[in-house]
């Protein structure tokens, strides 16, 4: 047998593609906004169950187990009262109440706008924070929350 006489390899079965996801031009507009707008609506469903039914009236939330068990306020103390008096408009109250609770409802506002204006354009919502940032709110919580325990941090208890 001589080389020219061997059979040639078989080729390869041509790759049949798979069907590909819709891009983002394909998916409808409404489907896209449906995860942004059922978050918002899980969110306006609790300020205003929080707006209706006021922390200062006891029975109706659980005391905070740190507070009860140790009498320290933790970061989150005074989060519902905070919210309470946000929907009522007071925003000085809310601020007394917990000022790092009403930063995070302005931070929330400003996230769920970039992203519900990124999904309309067929974006991804895409939050980049490094170990630097995380670090740094986690110190300002820290620190927060020995302030407000101090004797002279008493204008920070809720």
């Amino acid at each position: 047998m001589n080389a020219d006489s061997h059979p040639a390899p078989p080729t390869p079965p041509r790759a049949v593609p798979y069907a590909a996801e819709p891009g983002p031009a394909a998916v409808p507009p409404w489907r896209r906004l449906a995860v942004p707008a059922g978050v918002l609506a899980g969110v306006a469903g609790a300020f205003a169950y929080v707006g209706a039914v006021d922390p200062d009236e006891p029975g109706h939330y659980p005391v905070c187990p740190l507070y009860r068990i140790t009498g320290l306020y933790c970061p989150g103390c005074g989060g519902l009262r905070s919210a309470h008096a946000f929907v009522h408009g007071d925003l000085l109250t809310a601020l007394h109440d917990n000022a790092p609770a009403v930063a995070a409802y302005l931070g929330f506002v400003l996230l769920w706008t970039v992203w519900t204006v990124r999904a309309v354009r067929g974006r991804p919502l895409r939050l980049d924070l490094g170990p630097a940032q995380l670090y740094g709110i986690g110190a300002l919580l820290l620190v927060f929350t020995v302030v407000r325990n101090l004797p002279f941090g008493g204008w920070l208890h809720p």
